[in-house]
């Protein structure tokens, strides 16, 4: 198919000038999502602004220089696995279930270690030993889901297949 030939070129100047502006709604929910992150920042900062920063800064750095190359190793494992088998697409069947139950774990992380103090214990009414458990019940949930996804393609696709004539 050819491409639309335009009659005058395009002025850009035009379009870096005029800005571009959503919808009503959208304006109005931006607003809400602004207002409502900073009221989250005051109250988060008014305690122990300190800790809070040196949280984010230590996060920042943990992530950017201890995860993401972890995460990089075992998916380039996975896609060249998986591509010496001649099977590269089937690679998201592994990242979504890894990258979900990944971050299962980087979010709960004090509860699935065990690292739970009493008060937290007595909030939340369970002892801090179930969540490691419970965390690899819903890392295996998700691979077998993901699992039997991946069946069903492959079913279908073997039945889109037209037979082999001999």
């Amino acid at each position: 198919m050819k491409r639309p030939v335009l009659k005058r070129p395009l002025n850009r100047s035009v379009l870096m000038r005029r800005p571009v502006v959503g919808s009503p709604l959208q304006l109005l929910l931006l607003a809400c999502s602004f207002a409502l992150a900073g009221y989250a920042g005051v109250r988060l900062l008014a305690d122990d602004w300190f800790g809070v920063a040196l949280w984010f800064v230590g996060a920042a750095l943990l992530h950017d220089l201890v995860l993401v190359p972890l995460y990089a190793v075992a998916d380039r494992a996975v896609v060249r696995a998986l591509g010496a088998a001649g099977r590269r697409e089937w690679t998201m069947y592994v990242r979504v279930p890894a990258a979900l139950s990944g971050l299962l774990l980087l979010v709960w992380f004090p509860l699935i270690s065990g690292r739970v103090a009493s008060g937290y214990e007595s909030a939340i009414g369970l002892p801090g030993d179930v969540f490691l458990g419970r965390w690899l019940l819903v890392t295996a949930v998700l691979f077998a889901g993901s699992a039997v996804l991946f069946v069903l393609r492959l079913r279908r696709a073997a039945k889109e297949r037209p037979p082999v004539v001999h």
